[in-house]
């Protein structure tokens, strides 16, 4: 980011920090991606698919919605690059992306719900 003049000077702090501030289309992503974490729907998706690999049949069952909602919000993560799936017969699965966005997801959802993965050291 470029030096911004700032109105008052209190130290080098705010200057050195600005400095090292990200684009703002860096913020626009991180920020769509807590637009997917605030839907409670797509969290419970999330924490679900943080800790195993199913279809999205399984997923609507085990979140008691339907099958329509589930694989809306499935697909708004997948586009969102969260979750990834891939196709076995006729079964489509999701699992967490293997990114590190996806990863910090999953260390906040285990700290947020007190935790410890059950797949961890698998």
């Amino acid at each position: 980011m470029s030096q911004t003049p700032l109105p008052h000077d209190h130290g080098d702090a705010l200057g050195l920090v600005l400095e090292h501030m990200p684009e703002e289309e860096e913020f626009a992503r991180g920020a769509e991606t807590f637009r997917q974490l605030g839907d409670p729907s797509r969290l419970r998706l999330l924490w679900l698919l943080c800790h195993c690999e199913d279809c999205g049949i399984n997923l609507a069952a085990a979140l008691g919605m339907s099958h329509a909602a589930v694989s809306h919000h499935l697909k708004v993560l997948r586009l969102n690059g969260l979750i990834t799936s891939h196709r076995s017969g006729k079964e489509i699965y999701y699992t967490l992306a293997d990114t590190e966005t996806a990863r910090l997801v999953h260390r906040m959802i285990d700290d947020l719900f007190r935790l410890t993965c059950p797949t961890k050291g698998l």
